[in-house]
């Protein structure tokens, strides 16, 4: 008698879930076409490139003078004598590390300056986004919204609930 009861209370547990997790409703967007279309993530995504291809630029610059100055130390090290041909070693050594320095200090992970520019540049937008995301939300009754562009986050999305455009009307037109 006592197991039949313990049986009727799980059951009724299960059946509450089930009816409210029926009236749960689930929303998609897909960041990535968002981002592709919103002007402001565009702009900011231009001056990300910007300052990237500027910093690539002085790599590249440098790196050149660098071959060039190897290639002059390779031509002339038969005339150096023992001090010029050490000295010269450690100009080019030190002009190497100038350049992993660069490098290191705009592109190294996690701390390079590009990381920081992404998250001051993208910061506003991604705060629009998700306020944007949320308003949507809440005007469809929503409880919980998934980004399909992610890693695995939702395997399969019925376009009926599917608020991408939504959420791009909404950043678009303020409303």
């Amino acid at each position: 008698m006592i197991v039949k009861k313990n049986l009727m209370i799980v059951a009724a547990v299960i059946l509450m879930g089930v009816a409210s997790f029926a009236q749960t409703k689930i929303g998609f967007v897909d960041s990535q076409l968002i981002l592709q279309q919103l002007p402001i993530a565009i702009k900011a995504q231009g001056d990300l490139d910007a300052l990237t291809n500027k910093w690539s630029a002085h790599i590249d610059s440098l790196s050149k003078e660098l071959q060039n100055d190897y290639a002059n130390y390779q031509k002339n090290a038969k005339t150096y004598d023992k001090t010029k041909l050490e000295s010269e070693q450690k100009r080019l050594v030190a002009k190497q590390q100038i350049i992993d320095d660069y490098k290191k200090a705009k592109f190294g992970q996690p701390n390079g300056e590009i990381y920081k520019k992404n998250d001051e540049i993208f910061g506003p937008v991604k705060e629009k986004i998700y306020k944007a995301i949320q308003d949507v939300a809440k005007s469809e009754g929503m409880q919980f919204v998934f980004d399909k562009a992610g890693d695995a986050i939702l395997l399969y999305g019925d376009p009926t609930f599917d608020v991408t455009y939504k959420v791009l009307d909404k950043l678009k037109t303020g409303k």
